[in-house]
């Protein structure tokens, strides 16, 4: 990891974003991210990977300033009229969230590919880093669940109920951008925070805990799903990240012994433009989460508890 005296975080604890000093009250933030489509729709495509790139800004406490496009597109199957509307959903996503998309860069592609660069700032004292909770704190999480799942039912024409796509689609573009809707006192409450995305919710906890001494107590039963989630995954319908993700960080959940198999598909499904999750004192917690989903985010619900530990997640009985 580089050292300067300007260097806030980089890539280490799985950090979302690289920060640096500006001045003695803002910091610079400056991410990236792209992902290949998760919808048939180039439009709903280039919302979600907007929403998902722009996230790293809003969980570093931040707002987003300027953007800038990556593509990668096959333009000679797709045609240039697809590649507009994913543009098209990505700059709306991008003005919505505050920023400026002033560009890009990009290549001719058999895969499609879309994201942004995005540069933002926060204020010094408001900073949200992925480590910081302490014992006794309690973890809310602020979207639902499940959109790797859905998105494996839909590439496989498996869905009945097209009330869960939409669902799911409404979350997967909807931004992250609470610290905008939360009062300056409010962010100060956060000790730590991080966004769900591929690594599932197990993984990106387990970077919560990466400075050691600490565990999570998680309760399944708290998690907030997506309508039909449940079903889908009894079918079968698992992405082959959740399989990944468990085979790389599984022997660091325990609990799951005898247990729903449900609460492991969940706990390891990859996220698309998941939602946050934030560490709160006990405390602040209730007066927190209501303003969480007075902000929009309804399914926002506390779902684990920190404590002093080695760095596992344990699954509450």
């Amino acid at each position: 990891m580089p050292s300067h005296a300007r260097i806030i975080t980089s890539w280490g604890s799985g950090e979302d974003a690289a920060i640096w000093k500006i001045d003695e009250e803002r910091l610079g933030i400056l991410t990236v991210d792209f992902i290949t489509p998760v919808a048939d729709d180039p439009y709903v495509w280039g919302q979600i990977a907007a929403a998902n790139s722009l996230s790293d800004a809003f969980a570093m406490g931040g707002r987003p300033f300027v953007a800038l496009n990556i593509v990668g597109f096959p333009t000679k199957c797709l045609g240039l009229e697809s590649l507009k509307e994913v543009l098209r959903g990505g700059h709306e996503k991008a003005t919505e969230a505050g920023a400026f998309l002033m560009g890009g860069h990009s290549v001719e592609d058999a895969e499609p590919k879309y994201g942004l660069v995005v540069y933002g700032e926060v204020r010094a004292d408001s900073l949200w880093k992925v480590t910081g909770a302490r014992p006794g704190d309690l973890l809310i999480i602020t979207k639902p669940l499940g959109t790797g799942i859905v998105a494996t039912a839909v590439k496989a024409e498996m869905v009945e109920d097209e009330a869960s796509v939409r669902e799911a689609f409404r979350w997967m573009t909807a931004l992250n951008d609470l610290p905008l809707r939360l009062s300056p006192d409010e962010r100060r409450l956060v000790r730590a925070c991080t966004d769900v995305t591929g690594f599932g919710l197990a993984g990106h906890c387990l970077d919560m805990l990466s400075e050691g001494g600490l565990d999570l107590i998680l309760d399944p039963e708290a998690l907030p799903l997506l309508p039909g989630v449940r079903d889908l995954a009894g079918s079968g319908l698992l992405p082959a990240g959740a399989y990944n993700n468990r085979d790389a960080y599984g022997e660091r959940v325990k609990g799951l012994e005898g247990a729903d198999e449900f609460a492991a598909d969940i706990l390891f499904d990859p996220q698309t433009s998941g939602g946050l999750l934030l560490a709160v004192p006990e405390e602040h917690a209730e007066s927190l989460l209501a303003s969480v989903r007075a902000a929009g985010f309804e399914y926002g619900a506390v779902a684990g508890r920190f404590t002093e530990g080695e760095g596992f997640i344990r699954a509450a009985r």
